[in-house]
């Protein structure tokens, strides 16, 4: 269990540095679009900017800060798996991963996710980047982070017998 708390901090270290560049980030978004003449739908699945990255990005700053989102998306999957050996699973520990395997899944779709209070990822856009473009994608990691420390405190509350060592 202390390595699952250890791999959720060392993610939410990697997302605050993230973070503090998430105008870079909408930045290459925004480039990588023009690039694919894809400027009416709205970054819209992780695939999405990987596909960007890999074919319309033209410069190290854009690429290096997409690279940057979609290692952490890669990071909170593998600990999302992790998860899964740590604990056998209740109905709601069992819940709260399929909703981080599905937020998670290079496919879904992320246009109507937001963030919400405490997080303002989505207040730093512009309203039409919010609605419109980038809300979605800028939400997704605070969303799986919460739902990850949701797990941990349901499992801490579960008595011991039910835990077991993945080593």
């Amino acid at each position: 269990m202390n390595e699952v708390k250890e791999a959720l901090r060392n993610i939410e270290q990697n997302y605050k540095l993230f973070l503090q560049q998430q105008f870079t980030f909408i930045g290459a978004l925004q480039h990588t679009r023009e690039n694919a003449d894809d400027m009416i739908r709205p970054v819209a699945s992780i695939s999405q900017v990987q596909s960007y990255m890999d074919h319309h990005c033209n410069n190290s700053t854009d690429r290096r800060i997409l690279n940057m989102f979609l290692n952490i998306c890669n990071d909170l999957s593998k600990l999302c798996h992790k998860l899964e050996t740590v604990h056998s699973g209740n109905n709601i520990t069992n819940g709260i991963l399929e909703r981080c395997k599905l937020l998670l899944s290079h496919s879904n779709d992320l246009s109507t996710i937001r963030a919400k209070y405490p997080h303002d990822v989505v207040n730093h856009l512009s309203c039409d980047e919010a609605k419109n473009h980038y809300g979605g994608v800028v939400s997704l990691i605070p969303i799986v982070l919460d739902c990850m420390k949701e797990w941990v405190a349901h499992i801490e509350k579960l008595p011991r017998p039910m835990l077991y060592d993945a080593n």
